[in-house]
């Protein structure tokens, strides 16, 4: 795809101008599959709560690539080895690593296209735009597959410490505006080095990492888990799966023709070229605009869940350490059937529990080592004498439950 490389740098409000350091990556960036990130919300619904929280997947995508850049300049002063073809590989796969997200980013993940996560349909994406570019991207294709023979490439793309996390929390953090989850990366970048084919970090970094991994579980329960931003990507789930089961009864309704291909397909999608160039077309814009019509739809159900959603107007939701109590649901339902006129099945779109978990840091999984003085490698949570990093490895898991606010 040819293109002319005028523009050369981002301004970006985190890390200030952000270059394109050569043709392959410029052309990337313009080619029309990643112009689409600049319509994908990195945050799916959080503006709801944050209401700064409306950058996008284009944004993060391209912050990820600065980091990228910044840590490919730490390791080769670092003595490693690091060639040309492996850095143009490292940064393209990082500026695509996110390229298959689909709308609202995870709010709609596993729902529009099931049994199948975005990071398949990114390397779906990957792999066109290879034969596009006439093989230029088969390095990032081996790297970001986990299959290239240097284990810390892959470990910079997708990692416990991945230039990917390091870029969304400080961005998250600033656009939210809760500073709790802001961290350096660029400090953290620097303590970065490679034992033994795997990506560790210095022992004088371990703080660094003890910040990061505090900040991401803060984030994670106070922002990602909010329960505000919860119900609203519950009731936007619910309204796609009844998007879904009207159509399968023969209803019509009103949809860009990419959201009603994906909307028709309950099963297994084969992604060809077609369905790709379809999904390619498929974002924020599109769910808004169904939204807009459905509110006005015939359905009970569908225009409610879509006016709520639109005015803000959402289910209560309650978050508990426990389950929930099966009587308290028992109530809401009584009260909901009696007060809207609905069925048992139109009931479970109004009424409904379910179960979040999060885990700062899971050390059997791309655990993150700290490289001693002495040459020996600790895992971060033995290294720490922070008492709650052995906390964080634990599954922290939570019980809602969410029923219409006229019910309290």
């Amino acid at each position: 795809m040819a293109q002319t490389n005028k523009l050369k740098i981002f301004n970006d409000p985190i890390y200030g101008f952000i270059g394109t350091p050569n043709e392959l990556i410029f052309n990337l960036i313009a080619h029309p599959y990643f112009q689409r990130l600049r319509r994908i919300s990195q945050m799916g619904l959080s503006f709801l709560v944050y209401p700064g929280a409306h950058h996008t997947r284009f944004h993060h995508a391209l912050g990820s690539m600065h980091l990228m850049r910044q840590a490919i300049r730490v390791l080769r002063f670092k003595k490693v080895e690091i060639t040309e073809d492996e850095e143009i590989g490292l940064l393209a796969a990082i500026l695509l690593h996110d390229i298959g997200h689909g709308p609202f980013s995870h709010g709609l993940e596993h729902v529009l296209v099931l049994d199948t996560n975005h990071e398949a349909i990114s390397l779906h994406f990957i792999e066109y735009l290879n034969k596009e570019f006439n093989g230029a991207l088969d390095t990032a294709i081996s790297i970001f597959k986990g299959e290239h023979s240097k284990k810390f490439l892959n470990q910079l793309v997708s990692s416990q410490l991945d230039m990917d996390r390091l870029d969304y929390l400080k961005r998250d953090s600033f656009y939210t505006g809760v500073t709790e989850g802001n961290i350096s990366s660029e400090r953290m970048i620097t303590m970065l080095n490679v034992y033994d084919n795997e990506l560790v970090v210095e022992e004088k970094g371990i703080y660094s990492v003890e910040k990061f991994l505090m900040a991401r579980r803060f984030m994670y329960w106070q922002v990602y888990l909010h329960k505000t931003s919860l119900v609203a990507e519950q009731l936007l789930i619910k309204v796609i799966l009844r998007a879904k089961q009207l159509l399968e009864e023969g209803e019509a309704l009103g949809s860009s023709s990419s959201l009603l291909f994906f909307l028709r397909h309950n099963g297994p999608i084969n992604f060809d070229e077609g369905t790709l160039n379809l999904f390619s077309q498929l974002d924020d814009v599109d769910i808004l605009a169904a939204l807009k019509s459905w509110q006005s739809h015939s359905d009970f159900v569908l225009s409610k869940l879509s006016t709520m959603l639109l005015d803000r107007n959402l289910l209560h939701i309650k978050i508990k350490n426990k389950p929930v109590d099966d009587q308290l649901i028992l109530s809401k339902k009584d009260w909901v059937k009696s007060n809207y006129k609905i069925n048992d099945k139109q009931l479970e779109y109004f009424v409904f529990s379910g179960i979040i978990s999060n885990r700062a840091y899971n050390e059997k999984h791309q655990n993150i080592n700290i490289l001693r003085k002495n040459g020996k490698l600790t895992d971060v949570a033995k290294a720490s004498d922070h008492l709650n990093l052995k906390a964080l490895s634990q599954t922290v898991t939570k019980h809602y439950v969410c029923y219409p606010k006229e019910s309290v």
